[in-house]
């Protein structure tokens, strides 16, 4: 208020809007490097966590800080409260991102019978070793000590080097590098291009609002226009001469 005023020194360049840089283009995996990389894990211990990020498009850090408390089975709906941020390889708990970022997330019946899994083997884990810490996280060590985000990051690009999987042709090739968080973007890509109206990919995204949705995948848009103008047309001219 004081620098509204004037009645403090106020630096004139602070009022200037810089141009908006174009957007990176978003690295992703198709469904069907998706669906490998979720075969090769299949036998992991954190195999929920990845089908998770890969059903729901949760960050990192919602992922790290989530808890049973957090899960209705009953509804088989998900709300992410109290995200595991990093800085500094210092982790913190800290409030959603933006107020859209608490929401809440129906999950499919293979990614909710996946958690009752984990939530069995964390159970039988429990019994026999001598906790360390004792939290209401979903995703932890077998002694019960919460997991240090980065190390996500890593053993995600540890199995996706790993995966071998066959393109059209049976080729078998090897996954294309991404980042866990493109994993995300794989998801919305993935949600929009099946047709997903756009404002319920954001809501699940979490994302402040549905023009952030469609500015950072624009790149889907333009299939989606000419799956649109065939639909509609087919729904309008079926029948007719």
């Amino acid at each position: 208020d004081a620098a509204r005023w004037g009645y403090v020194p106020h630096n004139r360049a602070d009022d200037v809007d810089p141009p908006h840089g174009t957007s990176p283009e978003r690295q992703v995996w198709s469904p069907q490097q998706l669906r490998a990389f979720l075969t090769h894990v299949r036998d992991d211990r954190l195999y929920a966590l990845w089908l998770l990020v890969a059903t729901t498009g949760m960050r990192r850090a919602e992922l790290a800080g989530l808890r049973w408390s957090d899960i209705d089975f009953g509804r088989a709906r998900l709300t992410p409260r109290l995200p595991r941020v990093v800085v500094n390889y210092q982790v913190h708990e800290s409030d959603t991102k933006t107020p859209s970022g608490r929401r809440s997330l129906a999950l499919d019946p293979a990614t909710l019978q996946a958690l009752r899994e984990h939530r069995r083997r964390q159970a039988e884990e429990r019994s026999v070793i001598e906790l360390a810490d004792t939290n209401d996280l979903v995703f932890t060590w077998p002694d019960g000590r919460p997991l240090h985000p980065d190390l996500i990051t890593d053993w995600f690009q540890r199995h996706a080097k790993r995966v071998v999987w066959e393109r059209a042709g049976r080729t078998k090739v090897g996954l294309s590098p991404i980042r866990l968080h493109d994993v995300r973007h794989s998801y919305a890509t993935a949600a929009l291009a099946a047709g997903i109206p756009a404002k319920i990919v954001s809501e699940r995204l979490g994302h402040a609002n549905v023009q952030i949705t469609l500015d950072t995948y624009s790149h889907v848009i333009p299939g989606l226009d000419e799956q649109a103008a065939a639909t509609v047309a087919r729904l309008i001219l079926e029948g007719s001469e």
